[in-house]
């Protein structure tokens, strides 16, 4: 037997489909964060040398912001490196950059143009130091380099100011007792390949590229540098962010031939000044964090962005737009 169903008007109807849009539209505003739209505007990004890992970590993450913040057109800028990018970002030349903590300490310390007005949004990645040399050459510590060709990295670079600071914790003098070459690492394996040096320094991400490549093109090899981090500390200054680490037998598994290399590691951190809009900090900190798996599979050290660290910018301050992320997914 079929039971008839009650009639509804359609005025009832209608009420009741306005109903339930009302509760599914607040259901909207209360799931989805506030202010998706997207900032608008230009935005440079000062990246690193060609070849390298900040360079290819600018590129991928002007892919994951175009997605994210369509409306904002990134312009990514070419630099000698960390040394240069902090000096770009104090001074206004560029809105966000990528440096290492040593760098930005020096920077600080110096009480360089616009020094004090430096944020940080986001620890990163560690860069790790590695000394390369051909097999060939049984140089096995760093004071060994003496009277060598030793590419120490270009004058504004990261790279310049670690090796200068290794060369002088082995008590070499990095001006006179090595033969110091201005190079990068677009050029170094190269020069290293050609007989032109006899070995570089390279601070960067597990693995650089053009590090991996060189060793599967001739016989390099690494050498360690951990033994001198106590050395390192007593310099003070940006030298204490220098740590000891170990670099894994499978970064370079041609050179390193199934053994752990210790060397020498200090973080990256993504850098603005107190100018950059809150909004688009925000914004741009959540992407870095979200974009962290998708970047990290084409540069490893991508994925070592950790959500439980990165808001420890030491040695600076976090920026406004950078700390309202944090607090937006603490626990």
């Amino acid at each position: 037997m079929l039971t008839a169903l009650p009639h509804i008007s359609r005025r009832r109807a209608l009420q009741g489909s306005a109903a339930a849009l009302a509760v599914f539209g607040l259901l909207l505003w209360w799931l989805l964060p506030v202010g998706e739209d997207s900032p608008s505007g230009r935005m440079t990004f000062s990246t690193g040398v060609e070849k390298g890992v900040y360079e290819r970590y600018g590129n991928l993450l002007r892919t994951a912001i175009s997605q994210d913040m369509p409306k904002v057109d990134v312009e990514l800028l070419n630099s000698e490196g960390s040394q240069q990018n902090v000096a770009r970002v104090a001074t206004g030349k560029s809105d966000f950059t990528i440096a290492a903590a040593d760098a930005v300490e020096t920077y600080r310390l110096d009480g360089a143009p616009g020094w004090h007005r430096l944020r940080g949004c986001t620890r990163l990645y560690d860069d790790y130091v590695q000394l390369v040399v051909p097999r060939s050459s049984h140089i096995d510590s760093v004071e060994e380099l003496r009277n060598k060709r030793v590419a120490v990295g270009q004058e504004r670079s990261g790279v310049r100011l670690i090796a200068d600071r290794v060369l002088d914790a082995a008590g070499l003098d990095p001006a006179t007792d090595i033969k110091p070459v201005a190079a990068g690492i677009d050029t170094m394996p190269d020069l290293l390949k050609n007989g032109s040096i006899d070995a570089f320094f390279w601070s960067g991400g597990l693995p650089t590229n053009a590090v991996h490549e060189l060793s599967k093109e001739m016989d390099i090899e690494l050498v360690k540098l951990g033994y001198l981090v106590d050395a390192l500390h007593k310099q003070g200054g940006g030298s204490r962010y220098y740590r000891a680490a170990t670099m894994p037998a499978d970064a370079y598994p041609e050179a390193q031939q199934g053994s752990a290399v210790p060397t020498l590691a200090v973080a990256n951190l993504l850098v603005t000044t107190d100018r950059a809009d809150p909004e688009l900090t925000e914004r741009l900190t959540r992407t870095v964090i979200d974009s962290r798996d998708h970047i990290g599979d084409q540069v490893h050290a991508a994925q070592l962005v950790d959500l439980r660290t990165a808001l420890f910018t030491d040695p600076l301050p976090l920026h406004d737009g950078a700390r309202r992320y944090y607090r937006s997914v603490k626990p």
